[in-house]
C-alpha cells in the first residue's frame, strides 16, 4: 500500500464523525467529531487536511439494504462537493451499510453504554468506513466508487 494518511468521514446532520489512519495506512483511528455547522465546517475540514495531508478521503455513503440510494445520499454528495473544493486528493464514497451498527457493537464491547457512547459513535463509524476503504485498497489497489464533482 502507498504510504500516507487517509481520512474518513461519517456525515450526519448534527455531527460528522472523523477518523484518520497512521502514516502506513494500516490502522484507522477515530478522532474528535466535527459539529455540522455551516459557519465553521469548511475551515475545520481545511485545518484537518492541513494537519494530516490525506492521500485520499473516504466518506460513508448511505444506501438502503437493497443497495439503492437513500434520502440522505444527496446530502452526502453535497458534503463531498464541499470536500472537493478543499482538496485535490481523491474522494471515495464508501458503502456505509451496517457501519453504525458495527461501531455501536465495538463501543458496547469496550464497556460504553449507549448514552456515554453517543458522542463517540460518529467517529467510530468513520473508522469503520475508513477500514472498509482500506480493505478495498488492499484488495484492488484503491477503494471503489470514486466521487467526481
Amino acid at each position: 500500500m502507498k504510504p500516507g494518511r487517509r481520512i474518513g468521514f461519517d456525515f450526519g446532520d448534527v455531527r460528522i464523525g472523523v477518523a484518520i489512519t497512521d502514516q502506513s495506512g494500516m490502522l484507522a483511528t477515530p478522532i474528535d467529531f466535527l459539529n455540522n455547522s455551516p459557519e465553521m465546517l469548511e475551515s475545520e475540514i481545511a485545518a484537518l487536511f492541513a494537519q494530516y495531508s490525506p492521500i485520499y478521503i473516504a466518506i460513508g455513503y448511505p444506501l438502503h439494504l437493497s443497495g439503492s440510494e437513500s434520502k440522505k445520499s444527496e446530502s452526502v454528495r453535497n458534503f463531498a462537493l464541499v470536500i472537493a473544493n478543499l482538496t485535490q486528493s481523491p474522494i471515495y464514497l464508501i458503502d456505509e451499510r451496517m457501519t453504525t451498527v458495527s461501531a455501536s457493537k465495538v463501543l458496547r464491547e469496550a464497556g460504553h453504554n449507549s448514552k456515554s457512547a453517543r458522542s463517540e459513535i460518529d467517529s467510530a463509524a468513520a473508522a469503520a468506513i475508513l477500514d472498509s476503504a482500506l480493505n478495498q485498497e488492499r484488495l484492488q489497489g484503491e477503494p471503489m466508487n470514486r466521487f467526481t464533482a
